[in-house]
């Protein structure tokens, strides 16, 4: 609980992970032989603000996840709820299933084992500056736009780009209000922070660090790997 708000965790596992090009799911996937969301649901289980978890899974996972549960356990209340057709379907099924008492909710890949618990609490204590808020980085890279992948049409300016992570938090209202505009008028975003833009409210920005990956192709496990080293060097 932060500051009497009761904060529930959201943590998407329902993709399909076509581009890691593995049988399985990139979650159950592992770095250094403990699955990938094991090591994402043992840091939301420090954040101490965090009151409640929703994994949002594939139905055909559920053996997978309830293995991870067995072996490594999960202190806190949680809740495992099937997720949709895309993220913005899952998302939507784990508002729908949190407990009434909500007033914070924070979204969260479950393949992005390495965000810290220090800017889990961070995301939650700035949520009320503007309703909403997010992980990000400034872009280190030079971004090209290509309407037809064939051929560069502009440079934006790289001072004012910045590659947005998770956890990302909202006011309990805040995001109801964005889910239900989105899928009235019938629009799907890239991440539920698009969804609260819509609906003409401001995002705030939290710094994050380049190690917070979301591993999504078989380069990011080798990557994870050497992140995975140099905490546990840490």
């Amino acid at each position: 609980m932060y500051n009497s708000n009761y904060v529930t965790a959201i943590v998407a596992a329902a993709g399909m992970g076509k581009r890691m090009k593995k049988a399985i799911n990139k979650q159950f996937l592992t770095i250094k032989d403990k699955p990938i969301l094991a090591h994402t649901l043992n840091k939301i289980e420090k954040c101490d603000y965090i009151d409640f978890i929703i994994i949002l899974i594939k139905q055909s996972d559920i053996n997978y996840v309830g293995q991870i549960l067995n072996e490594y356990g999960l202190k806190k209340p949680f809740k495992i709820v099937y997720g949709g057709e895309e993220r913005q379907d899952s998302i939507a099924h784990g508002l729908k299933n949190m407990p009434e008492e909500t007033n914070i909710v924070i979204t969260h890949d479950g393949a992005r084992p390495f965000v810290s618990v220090e800017k889990i609490n961070e995301v939650i204590e700035k949520v009320f500056l503007t309703g909403a808020a997010t992980l990000a980085n400034p872009v280190k890279d030079t971004i090209k736009i290509s309407s037809n992948g064939d051929v560069v049409d502009y440079t934006p300016n790289r001072s004012v780009l910045w590659a947005v992570q998770t956890p990302q938090a909202f006011l309990i209202d805040v995001i109801k209000k964005a889910y239900k505009q989105a899928f009235d008028e019938g629009y799907y975003g890239t991440d539920d922070c698009s969804l609260v833009e819509k609906t003409g409210s401001k995002v705030k920005l939290i710094l994050s660090d380049y190690n917070n990956i979301k591993i999504t192709t078989p380069e990011d496990l080798i990557i994870a790997e050497a992140i995975n080293e140099l905490h546990e060097e840490e």
